[in-house]
């Protein structure tokens, strides 16, 4: 009873192999498939999604591995997961680009209005502590110190200024509005110190 015959095994084999030579031709269709899905969105998943994008790429490596040791089986087990995956990939990219656009057009508009501001009040600045500058004695309620941190304050708007406008001429508009809202922070707390109005 223990001996198998010898064709039982040759007809387990054969059926085996047959099974597996059918899975083969739609196991590597649906890696190719996944491949050529991934590939249309993975420069913009890089840079909108890319924690998804690294889930996704990895997923589609064990498939690929898979089939590469004849796993068939495995792979199309798990071919609808990383279709869904994929699928949900474009989606996270689709809305991480829709929201920096929105961020970009944002501070386009927000520039516009630093851009024709933040240069007059550091020129008010300026004219102020070279007024200043040229008295003999500081006027009621600014002592030496606070002119001499006002001057230095100056100086780092000047500088910010120009960080701020390079930014906005390589179209990095969003780190020109940063800058800029730190220069006005600082314009503010300089002009307080030179007792100016901000009016």
């Amino acid at each position: 009873m223990r001996k198998t015959t010898p064709w039982i095994v040759t007809l387990a084999a054969a059926v085996l192999l047959a099974a597996c030579a059918g899975q083969k031709e739609p196991a590597t269709q649906a890696v190719q498939k996944a491949e050529a899905a991934l590939a249309e969105v993975r420069a913009d998943a890089a840079q909108y999604a890319p924690d998804n994008l690294a889930s996704v790429e990895s997923t589609l490596t064990s498939l690929k591995d898979a089939l590469a040791k004849g796993d068939y089986k495995a792979v199309l087990a798990g071919a609808g997961g990383l279709t869904s995956s994929i699928a949900a990939l474009k989606d996270a990219t689709a809305a991480g680009k829709s929201a920096q656009e929105a961020a970009v057009a944002a501070a386009n508009a927000e520039w516009s209005s630093m851009a024709a501001d933040m240069p007059k009040m550091v020129e008010a600045i300026g004219s102020r502590i070279a007024v200043l500058s040229k008295s003999k004695r500081l006027p009621k309620g600014i002592d030496q110190a606070s002119f001499d941190a006002a001057k230095s304050g100056y100086e780092m708007m000047q500088s910010t200024w120009s960080e701020a406008s390079a930014a906005a001429a390589s179209g990095n508009v969003v780190d020109a509005v940063a800058k800029a809202k730190m220069l006005k922070d600082k314009g503010a707390e300089v002009m307080t110190m030179l007792n100016m109005s901000a009016g």
